[in-house]
């Protein structure tokens, strides 16, 4: 009967013993679990916070290009940038001696031996004008030796035309060996024989016979004329030593403004209210001295051309100092009285 308390007490304490070491056992799992709940909540919460940063500074930077216009680069930049700005530079500036030379008559391919012509006389042609040619050979212009010796006295002539549309084509190999033969071409390899390209052709008639001869003059003459050479030659002499000189048939008259009429300008509306074309030399025959032929070799680029190459001319002539020369003797017509040329 005594000892019946005594395990009553053992068995409660054996009992809490078993519960707190069940409790202990059970514990551990859920402690390890909690620290790596936190550790990916710790995780996972870094991240979500380095996303909102990135996506913070992604803004900032799409707010900050949004409100800037895209950089357009100058020509200067983009030398800078390829390395070729010392290039440019010395381009520019061999440019500049190559025009000064030009200017000064230091010119390529002159055919003059140093010694300065009188003048120099291209006569439009086309590819369908060889009987006129031979027409023009067998009365004024001379030919074989006869030309030669002209050339002597400082005059040269030459039948001016350029290139077929279809380069290298029957009409180009025709000129060449009438050339080859005659020997009284300038051929402007640059310029396209064409109706519609005839006003660019002045432009390439004065470069091409400034590049070649040193003269004191150059005449431009129209293939339906007949001239008297000896009366030219002598209203050229009477004229040497005269600088910027553009001599002529001088006239103005009403722009055309109707298209399809003879003698249309497609940019009539630039002649003013009046519709008046400024003073300038008939197309049939003028004259340039060297320097307003070279100013025309030098600029050739850049200078604006009309329907027609006589007013061409003579708006390049009104934007230099030149000497305008009325010569009622370079008056083409039927009739002639006194004149330097006579309409074929």
């Amino acid at each position: 009967m005594e000892t019946l308390p005594t395990t009553t007490v053992l068995s409660s304490k054996s009992e809490r013993r078993g519960r707190s070491s069940k409790n202990q056992s059970t514990s551990k799992p859920s402690v390890i679990m909690a620290f790596f709940s936190c550790v990916a909540w710790l995780y996972v919460a870094g991240r979500l916070w380095q996303d909102s940063e990135n996506r913070v500074i992604l803004n900032n930077m799409l707010m900050k290009n949004y409100d800037q216009k895209p950089k357009v680069l100058t020509v200067d930049e983009k030398l800078m940038v390829l390395g070729c700005k010392d290039l440019e530079r010395k381009i520019v500036e061999t440019e500049m001696e190559l025009t000064l030379a030009k200017s000064q008559g230091y010119l390529k391919n002159q055919k003059s031996g140093g010694k300065r012509l009188l003048a120099v006389i291209g006569v439009y042609t086309g590819f369908g004008s060889h009987l006129r040619r031979n027409t023009f050979r067998g009365s004024w212009m001379p030919q074989g030796d006869a030309l030669k010796k002209l050339e002597e006295r400082g005059v040269v002539i030459r039948f001016v035309i350029g290139r077929s549309p279809n380069r290298g084509d029957s009409l180009d190999r025709k000129i060449d060996e009438e050339d080859r033969a005659r020997n009284d071409f300038l051929i402007l390899e640059n310029h396209e024989e064409a109706q519609e390209e005839l006003p660019k052709k002045v432009k390439f008639f004065f470069s091409a016979a400034v590049q070649n001869w040193d003269a004191e003059f150059y005449i431009k003459v129209d293939d339906n004329i007949d001239l008297d050479l000896e009366g030219l030659i002598g209203l050229l002499e009477s004229r040497r030593g005269q600088d910027a000189s553009y001599i002529g048939c001088m006239k103005s008259g009403e722009v055309v403004t109707e298209e399809g009429g003879q003698w249309y300008e497609p940019e009539w509306w630039k002649f003013g209210d009046e519709k008046s074309y400024f003073r300038h030399a008939a197309g049939s025959l003028f004259i340039l001295s060297k320097n307003l032929a070279q100013y025309i070799n030098t600029n050739s680029g850049s200078l604006k051309t009309y329907a027609f190459d006589d007013t061409s001319i003579g708006s390049w002539m009104i934007g230099v100092q030149a000497t305008y020369i009325d010569d009622n003797r370079l008056c083409c017509s039927s009739i002639r009285q006194d004149k330097v040329c006579s309409v074929a």
